[in-house]
């Protein structure tokens, strides 16, 4: 159960961000100036792409920021949980 879980978190935002790219390519063209950022941050920040397309066509206020920020950190969270859990083994 838990490699599925584990999995979710990887796959989920990835799909999701693909799946509204797909839908909605306007949006992500007219966040991103180049198709590069949004295939690494699909990549390697999928959390923090999608807060980032949520929020900046209507411009981004301090609080959208703030959820931008959780949203990295959890980013970071899911790339080094397995480190300290490792250790802690």
């Amino acid at each position: 159960m838990c490699c599925v879980c584990a999995s979710l978190v990887f796959l989920g935002p990835r799909i999701a961000n693909i799946i509204w790219w797909l839908i909605d390519p306007l949006r992500f063209a007219e966040t991103f100036p180049s198709i590069l950022w949004p295939i690494l941050g699909i990549i390697f920040l999928p959390f923090t792409t999608l807060a980032y397309v949520l929020f900046f066509p209507g411009g981004i206020t301090p609080l959208e920021w703030i959820v931008i920020i959780v949203a990295i950190l959890v980013d970071l969270g899911a790339y080094g949980g397995g480190v300290f859990s490792r250790n802690n083994r």
